[in-house]
């Protein structure tokens, strides 16, 4: 996924200029027990799933996206909003059905091979 943005706040330096970003993205489906057919979740679904919202931010000026006016898009924030938004999809059955089972699903996206930040989001009983 490659995105544009920049950040508000001393804490960022030069990133508080406009930016681009390229992130490798990992999903990890947690559950605690397989289903009947000894899966976590059907990866071509999941697979699917996570193309469909990386290819809602990919190659976008996130700056100029009205859902994020105002919040500094960090690599864990984007993280986040990517578990939050599959894990919408698995709640609606867009992951199979075994989906409603997972217990949590977390999302790694890697700047490089020394820098990533995940982030976890719990699902809690379907």
């Amino acid at each position: 996924m490659m995105i544009a943005h920049s950040f508000r706040g001393e804490v960022f330096g030069p990133a508080q200029r406009l930016h681009g970003a390229t992130y490798v993205v990992d999903a990890t489906f947690r559950r605690a027990e397989l289903d009947a057919d000894n899966i976590v979740v059907d990866i071509a679904l999941a697979t699917r799933r996570l193309r469909e919202v990386l290819d809602e931010l990919n190659h976008r000026n996130l700056d100029d996206e009205p859902a994020f006016a105002g919040i500094n898009t960090s690599t864990e924030f984007l993280a986040q909003v990517v578990a939050d938004r599959l894990a919408e999809r698995a709640r609606a059955g867009e992951l199979g059905a075994g989906a409603r089972e997972l217990a949590a699903i977390e999302v790694t996206l890697h700047e490089s091979h020394v820098a990533k930040a995940s982030y976890e989001r719990p699902l809690g009983s379907p």
